[in-house]
């Protein structure tokens, strides 16, 4: 048992609304049976014989931010409590955006709320809008503010206002907490640079080159492109400064309390303002250790736990979402592990997921995903995935070489082909790609593209070519409609419900020519939008498709996390077959056609399993119950179906 499932038996049976006394006692009672675990985590990282007074602020921290919480927001807490594992509902359904790009700024993203309505999403991850340089800021990932709401975007008081339109709309929020780094320009780097040795502390920052010597022995470049090595140095404080990710962005020296005990008052901040989900951006480098990659660490493991039961104890209906793009089973050992079971992130990325989608585009076989997804690690029950096609990042091939030499393939010699698949190397391929971050010396790459441009639309496009615009679209949807029927929350990347295209502006502007993720971070259409009901077109066909999809999963107890999810060998490596909920009668087949052309799968398996009857099925996609006079039910290329337990 997980501690929040502790902190509901000690809310007891949800009744009436709570008075500020029975709130203020149940912090104590969820203060006290975190206790012991937090002080034992804490003084692991930071030895009790020099580090009392620190815990003792982290008491007072905790008391504090509970007082600051506002009663709505408490009573909140005891709601989601009373649900259980609420974020593993089947009724989510995100979309993440960039609001500049999408509409604006804050007051007119509350006034598109009956857009995302209508379209059926009600979980929103908003990209950055706080505080941040005016220069080069990595998509607003480098920090001035953790709390404080960029002017670009409107004030805070707009932010306050959000956040109250979303809960009155039932829709939940996801923001970022950048806790590895700040910017250079971050008050605590200020302070660094003009000299105040406390500051200085709290990065990474030394006098000369010794010391990053011996980290670069073992620390890989993140962005060997436009940022290579690890360390840049800053002439104002003569000292070199660890900057794994950009030379502006300065790493945060977690082996000094006083950083964790800051961050943490930040992170209840942005709670008490109404964010009902905190993804923790790059939290596998938070903790750094000469002779390693400083990734994945045991104490960057206990980092996130004390923040998680920390939060737990002051807003216990918000929860951690892991941002950590790394190895199947480095990702899910940020649900936690062994006496941390369940007690790190309720919710991680499932790129794992995503990238052998990608792949199955690419090779129009299954097996690499069927083989990758079912030798993932069992996570706790408590916890939940974000599945996603595109986001505003790149798409890595992070694939387990063992799984890619198991088929036959060399693995670098397949990630090349990916590559060039992709990324516009073969004049056969329909995608409309870009590299980002090559690495001439490995060989390594990533590809960054939108969905729609990635799976053939825009080139299609290009050529008026009737057969393969309807064939792109097809792809979209089937994509989308496999990760909206798999166990977790599904997300859709603003812009690929109308099928946007790449955008190739950014190689204007001189701060972002050198990021070919901007291809994928385009202005939304709102002129295509307005004429979704009265043209027929790409973008209507998408947009109606996917309404109609995130309106039927809603449909399906099935789908919801608690149920199961297993992968069948249909014996054809073209199709993905898999099955929700299967030991009910709520269960749902889908089959998904990743090739050019007609396949098919045996009746008899579909039969088997319970989903055919006297040679009929029931498509759940078009509501329409079809009969099969052969063994074999043939699916058209990009076909999709969502079949009915009989």
């Amino acid at each position: 048992m997980n501690q929040a499932a502790i902190h509901k038996i000690l809310a007891g049976k949800p009744g009436s609304k709570p008075t500020p006394r029975k709130l203020t006692q149940l912090f104590e009672k969820r203060r006290g049976a975190n206790f012991t675990l937090i002080q034992d985590l804490f003084f692991s990282l930071y030895p009790e014989t020099r580090h009392t007074a620190s815990f003792k602020s982290l008491q007072k921290l905790l008391a504090d931010g509970f007082k600051n919480r506002p009663a709505e927001l408490k009573h909140q807490d005891l709601q989601r409590q009373g649900d259980g594992n609420w974020y593993q509902s089947g009724a989510w359904v995100g979309m993440q955006l960039y609001v500049d790009r999408f509409c604006g700024d804050l007051k007119k993203l509350a006034e598109r709320i009956p857009y995302f309505e209508a379209l059926g999403i009600n979980f929103l991850h908003l990209m950055p809008i706080t505080k941040r340089p005016s220069g080069p800021n990595d998509g607003g990932y480098a920090v001035n503010s953790y709390t404080e709401i960029d002017p670009r975007y409107g004030t805070d008081q707009d932010f306050i206002s959000l956040t109250a339109a979303f809960r009155e709309k039932g829709i939940c929020l996801m923001l970022d907490f950048v806790v590895n780094h700040t910017s250079d320009e971050f008050p605590w780097a200020l302070e660094a640079k003009a000299g105040n040795l406390k500051y200085q502390e709290y990065y990474y920052t030394f006098p000369d080159r010794n010391m990053p010597d011996l980290f670069e022995q073992s620390l890989p470049e993140v962005f060997p492109e436009t940022s290579p090595g690890n360390f840049t140095y800053c002439p104002q404080m003569e000292r070199w400064v660890m900057t794994v990710f950009n030379s502006y962005q300065w790493d945060l020296n977690y082996t000094n309390p006083a950083v964790f005990l800051s961050m943490l008052e930040n992170l209840l901040e942005l709670s008490n303002k109404g964010v009902d989900v905190i993804r923790f951006d790059a939290l596998a480098f938070l903790w750094k250790k000469i002779g390693t990659s400083s990734q994945n660490l045991p104490e960057a493991h206990r980092l996130v736990a004390l923040f998680r039961l920390c939060l737990q104890v002051v807003a216990p209906g918000v929860i951690i979402l892991a941002e950590a793009i790394v190895a199947p089973e480095e990702i899910v050992a940020y649900f936690g592990k062994g006496i941390l079971e369940g007690n790190e992130c309720e919710i991680a990325y499932n790129a794992t997921f995503m990238a052998c989608l990608w792949n199955s585009v690419a090779t129009k076989k299954t097996r690499l995903l069927r083989q990758s997804l079912g030798n993932l690690p069992p996570k706790p029950d408590p916890s939940t995935w974000i599945n996603y096609v595109r986001c505003h990042d790149d798409i890595g091939l992070g694939f387990d070489d063992s799984h890619i030499s198991a088929l036959g393939w060399d693995p670098q010699t397949h990630r090349r082909f990916l590559l060039d698949y992709f990324c516009q190397r073969l004049e056969w391929s329909p995608a409309k790609g870009a590299v980002f971050m090559y690495n001439p010396f490995t060989g390594d790459g990533r590809i960054t593209g939108s969905t729609a441009s990635l799976l053939g639309l825009e080139r299609a496009l290009e050529e008026e070519d009737a057969l393969k615009i309807s064939s792109a679209e097809a792809k979209i949807l089937m994509l989308y409609g496999i990760i909206l029927a798999a166990p977790g929350i599904p997300l859709i990347y603003a812009g690929d419900e109308i099928g946007m295209l790449n955008d190739y502006s950014y190689m204007e502007e001189a701060d972002k020519m050198m990021d070919s993720r901007w291809i994928n971070r385009p202005i939304h259409d709102w002129d295509t939008v307005s004429g979704l009901s009265s043209e027929k077109n790409h973008a209507s066909r998408i947009y109606f498709g996917l309404q109609h999809l995130i309106a039927l999963r809603k449909q399906q107890p099935g789908l919801a996390d608690v149920c199961s999810i297993h992968y069948h060998d249909s014996g054809n490596n073209h199709l993905l077959v898999f099955e929700r909920d299967g030991e009910t009668d709520n269960g749902i087949l889908i089959l998904a056609n990743f090739d050019e052309s007609p396949q098919v799968v045996r009746t008899a398996l579909l039969g088997a399993l319970g989903y055919m009857r006297e040679g009929q099925f029931h498509n759940l996609i078009d509501g329409k119950t079809k009969k099969v006079r052969s063994g074999l039910l043939e699916l058209p290329p990009a076909e999709l179906l969502w079949l009915r337990k009989y």
